[in-house]
């Protein structure tokens, strides 16, 4: 009995470590698993993509239209009760690509074309109506349907095809697995890989212009330990482990999005090498250091005074000045646009993955406060170079640091922390770039109230 009491409650407690959280969403429906909230699906390429957005806009030249066409799964791999091995996706996954460089690429939807051709045969048959009258003809009362004399659809100068071409399991795979009168443990790790062939096409032409053919390797490992015990007449098979993989579809996505960096950089005449290396490096810095932070924790931290922190939508709604003329009508900012330089105050920049206060810096502290004291109401911003590219979470966290940073020099020479006020900053799960002046991006904006 006393065996079976401890088996009981091993299994008791190996469930309790697996509940997940809940929720009722209406009083008479059963408790829901409420898991992660919604993020931007982002990769270790999006430094990469802001570099060549970069080096695309200096050449000062017009956008270059490109559209997607198929970009299949090829590779034949089907299970009959999970479906497809390989996303079905792949020209979503290129067109989402493109997005990324803003606005120094214009999309032309040829993927899905349907709704577009059907309103076209309507507007034909002089049945498309926009609520508005349109005069016609000169002398004549004006129709209700959407006059058309063609031309509408832009041409584009490019298209995006290829296809997923390659999945291989298990390309290599070791490990352990050691038991010692039943009782032992196993260690494994298994490497597959897939792979992608793109090409650029000149749509007049018919030209290929650049082909790319890039492979990327999925990593997992599995590891467990087990008791297989007789106790008398008692049993205990007990066994415990873990496996994890690296996500395979995100490496297709990773694997198209560099696809789709080289075929743009070749087009538009600019090594794209130098842009991987930054993503790389980037990403190394991330997995290693986890955001390295060189900077002092200070002695009691300073809360910033409770106003309500604004994100990038409420700013824009509420007509803030926070965007330039390339900004969205609707009111989503877009990963490219530029901050307004509307805004007085002074701008304290930040060095890449760093939160300590320069010299430099520290003459507009002193300047802030000194207008502080004269009873000024002072904004200022918090900057860092565009190139600086973190997950949501992580950019989240170094600006909690810097914004200490300042409001702790402030307080120590002499302003009040009630006044400091944060009235923007990103939402923790934006992983948007809000561009400012100068190869710098926006992190914060900052005022000290009276």
């Amino acid at each position: 009995m006393y065996k079976k009491f401890i088996g009981l409650s091993v299994i008791a407690s190996l469930t309790a470590c697996g509940v997940l959280p809940t929720e009722r969403l209406a009083p008479d429906e059963e408790a829901v698993v409420v898991g992660a909230a919604v993020r931007r699906n982002f990769t270790p390429l999006e430094p990469a993509f802001t570099c060549l957005a970069d080096n695309l806009r200096q050449q000062r030249r017009p956008a270059i239209g490109i559209a997607v066409g198929d970009v299949k799964d090829y590779t034949g791999k089907y299970n009959q009760n999970e479906g497809n091995a390989i996303t079905q996706g792949g020209a979503l996954m290129a067109y989402s690509a493109l997005g990324k460089l803003g606005d120094v690429v214009q999309l032309h939807e040829r993927f899905d074309t349907r709704i577009g051709e059907l309103e076209l045969a309507y507007t034909d048959r002089r049945q498309l109506g926009d609520g508005q009258p349109h005069a016609v003809e000169s002398g004549k009362p004006p129709v209700a349907w959407v006059p058309y004399f063609g031309g509408s659809i832009l041409g584009s100068q490019y298209y995006v095809i290829g296809g997923i071409t390659e999945v291989n399991y298990d390309i290599q795979s070791g490990g352990a697995d050691v038991s010692v009168s039943n009782v032992g443990g196993k260690r494994r790790t298994y490497t597959m890989n897939i792979g992608v062939d793109l090409r650029l096409v000149d749509t007049r032409t018919l030209l290929v212009v650049k082909t790319v053919s890039l492979q990327k390797q999925i990593k997992g490992e599995e590891v467990g330990v087990g008791v297989y015990r007789f106790f008398g007449s008692e049993l205990l098979d007990l066994t415990v482990g873990a496996k994890r993989q690296e996500p395979l579809q995100l490496g297709v996505r990773t694997t198209i999005e560099q696809g789709i960096l080289e075929l743009v950089a070749a087009v538009g005449k600019v090594d794209v090498k130098p842009c991987l290396e930054l993503a790389a490096d980037q990403r190394k810095a991330t997995v290693q250091a986890k955001v390295v932070v060189p900077v002092q924790a200070p002695a009691a931290p300073v809360a910033l005074a409770a106003a309500p922190v604004v994100s990038a939508s409420k700013v824009l709604a509420a007509g803030t000045p926070l965007l330039d003329a390339t900004s969205t009508q609707s009111g989503q900012v877009p990963q490219n646009a530029g901050a307004s330089q509307q805004d007085a105050g002074y701008d304290i920049e930040f060095d890449v993955a760093s939160a300590a206060i320069s010299p430099r810096v520290m003459s507009l502290i002193d300047k802030i406060v000194s207008d502080a004291a004269l009873g000024k109401r002072v904004s200022y911003k918090l900057l860092s170079r565009d190139s600086e590219v973190y997950p949501p979470m992580q950019r989240d966290e170094l600006i909690n640091q810097r914004l200490h940073t300042v409001s702790d020099l402030l307080v120590a020479r002499g302003v009040q922390a009630a006044r400091i006020s944060v009235t923007w900053r990103p939402e923790p799960t934006d992983g948007k770039i809000f561009r400012y002046e100068n190869g710098l991006q926006l992190l914060a904006r900052i005022s000290l109230w009276q």
